[in-house]
Order: structure tokens, then sequence, then C-alpha cells
């Protein structure tokens, strides 16, 4: 006969509990966290699969609805509630003072919109071709956030942008976690010599001011780069004083560390410096380095939209939310056109989520405490 497992006691549940058993009890805890990481994972995966989403190509070009106001969305017209949304058409005349089309809604048209239709041909991560995307409609166009002075369609160009705005966050921050760890883990581990100059280079790279090193080693990027080689070289201009803050907590950490019993017995066993600093002691406090990561990713992504939005950053044809929020640089094209700033409202989103959710995860971080 199977043994039945004893339920273990609530109050002993804590003291059997893992360290990342403990940090996901207390992470649960933090609303604010959990919806952060939620409103996350909602941008991300709607950035992975940003063909599908978008209605339309972003290089789309469409002369009668330059600089169209976003189209509301109804449930309701004079027959009542529909459970198929829709938009109206729109007229479009020129103003005789200031010489731009006015947009009128045309009630006489409506347009339903229809889920996962068949339009425009894309090719997913550039490998998998398709036709379907999220929503559109039939013999008309949907425009929620607008359209740009060529007439090009926003809420696709915006959907576009987060890809790159969102992972030049991810993959800034992992060049500045391996840089981190390698050389704040050589400073605190055999310190000496190497510790010494490690940590000169980094007061050195503290001592100069953010925004104009950056906008320093963005104008020295060749013109005639692709688009490709202007993301990647962008990426790593933030990295290089992302890594030095992080390599700062690691060497703390190690010399703290490496005087403890567990790191003596490792070395009595003849295992090999690098293994006791990659498996030993960086382990030990990987909680705070994930930590530290989380929240300075918005710092890379706000760095990336000010180098963008002054021109130094993301070259056409890519965009990003900072190359996009370029076009809002005249104050009166914005007060006449207000829906181009809407690429800020997603850096400002992303920006206070990834806060709460690296709020919430320093609070677990510790949780004995």
């Amino acid at each position: 006969m199977r043994k039945e497992k004893k339920e273990v006691p609530v109050e002993e549940r804590y003291y059997l509990a893992s360290q990342w058993q403990l940090m996901w009890r207390k992470f649960k805890k933090h609303k604010l966290a959990l919806g952060g990481g939620s409103v996350l994972i909602i941008f991300y995966v709607v950035a992975l699969f940003c063909e599908f989403f978008s209605p339309y190509d972003i290089y789309k070009r469409y002369p009668k609805y330059i600089y169209c106001p976003p189209q509301r969305i109804h449930f309701f017209d004079e027959e009542g509630f529909h459970l198929r949304p829709f938009v109206y058409g729109l007229k479009g005349k020129p103003d005789p003072v200031t010489l731009r089309r006015k947009y009128t809604v045309n009630r006489a048209k409506k347009y339903p919109i229809y889920f996962f239709v068949r339009a425009n041909k894309y090719k997913l991560w550039n490998l998998f071709p398709g036709d379907i995307h999220f929503f559109g409609v039939k013999d008309g166009v949907v425009f929620l956030f607008g359209t740009d002075k060529l007439g090009r369609d926003l809420f696709s160009r915006n959907i576009f942008a987060s890809r790159i705005s969102l992972s030049i966050g991810l993959v800034g921050v992992g060049i500045s976690f391996v840089l981190g760890c390698i050389l704040g883990g050589i400073s605190g581990y055999y310190g000496g010599a190497s510790d010494m100059i490690i940590q000169r280079i980094i007061e050195f790279l503290i001592s100069i001011p953010t925004i104009p090193l950056w906008m320093a080693l963005s104008a020295a990027l060749p013109p005639r780069w692709s688009p490709i080689k202007v993301y990647f070289g962008i990426t790593i201009i933030l990295s290089i004083v992302g890594w030095a803050g992080l390599a700062r907590v690691v060497r703390g950490k190690l010399l703290e560390l490496r005087e403890e019993d567990f790191v003596m017995a490792a070395r009595i066993s003849g295992t090999s410096e690098s293994r006791i600093i990659t498996r030993h002691l960086l382990p030990s406090f990987l909680s705070y380095l994930i930590v530290s990561l989380t929240l300075s990713i918005p710092n890379m992504i706000l760095g990336e939209t000010a180098l963008s939005f002054l021109g130094l950053g993301i070259r056409p044809p890519a965009v990003s939310w900072g190359a996009l929020l370029k076009d809002g640089q005249n104050i009166r094209t914005v007060a006449q056109s207000p829906w181009l700033l809407i690429p800020g409202l997603f850096v400002v989103v992303v920006v206070l989520t990834f806060n709460f959710l690296g709020d919430g995860l320093r609070d677990a971080a510790d949780p004995y405490k």
C-alpha cells in the first residue's frame, strides 16, 4: 500500500521553504508589482508578434489621410447596441486658414472591425510568412492612433517601435550584466592591482555625465551603417555606463563573502576559482542582481528614447518610440496633432511598470525581513 503524504503544518512551511519560494510568497503580496509584471508581459507579447497585431504596413502611406486624428471605436448607433465594434468613415476638407486637412465623422459609412483578418503579407521575425492580422476592416481604414505627416498608421508604427525600444532595454541590460559580473567578480575576488585598475575605470565612467557621453558616442556612429548595426551600436553605447554600477555591487558582495566557510571549503577541495565565483558566490546574491537589473532596464529605455528624440539614436527606416516622438518636436504640430505624443505615454507606462516590478522584487529579495 502507498503511504499517504502527511500535510506539513502551516507554521512549519516557512522554515521548510527555499529562498525562492519565500521570495515568490512575498512578491505575490505586492499588488502593484503583480500588476506591473502583467502589463509588461502584455507589452512584450505584442512587441514579439508586432507583425500580427499591427493592422497595416508601417511604411504604407495614405495620402488622403495625412494628420488624420484617432478614430473612436463604437458599440452603439441609432439602431442600438452592437456586439461587433465598428468605426465611422471620415471626410477630409482643407482648412482655408491653416491649409491643413480637417476631418469630420461620416456617419453614413460604418466599418465593422473584424478579428483575425487577412490583409497585407508579412514575415514574422523575418522568417515565417503570413497575412493574418489581429484586427482590421473591410473596404475602409481604421486609424486608432491617427496618422503622421506622411499618412502612415501610427498604431502600427507604435507597435513596431515597441519591439526596438523594449528589446534595447533587455539586450543592454544583458550586456551590462555580463560585464558587471565579470569585472566586478575579478575586482572583488582577486583584489590587488586588478581591483585598483577596475575601480578607477568605474569611477571615471561614473564621473562623466551620462547623456553627454551617450550623445558623443552616438554621434560617432558612421552615417552609412544599416539599421541593424545602429541598433547594436546604440545598445552597446547604453551598456558602457550601465555595467559600472552593477560591477560595484558584485565587488562589494564578493568582498563580503569570499572569506566565508563555504568558500574556504571549496578552495580546499580543489575547486577552480572561476567555478567558485560562478557556482558558489554569484548565486548567493543572485536575487539582488535580478532586482538591480530590473530597475536598470527603464534607464536603458529612457536613454534610447532621448537619443532617438534628439536624432542621434535609431535612424529611419527603423522606428522606436523615441524616433516617433521626434515628429512632435514642433510645438505648433503638437498643438494641432496631439496624438503624435502617444509614444511618450507608452514610455511613461513602461517605465512606471518596471519600477513597480522592481519595487516588488526588491521587497521580496529579502524574504526573511
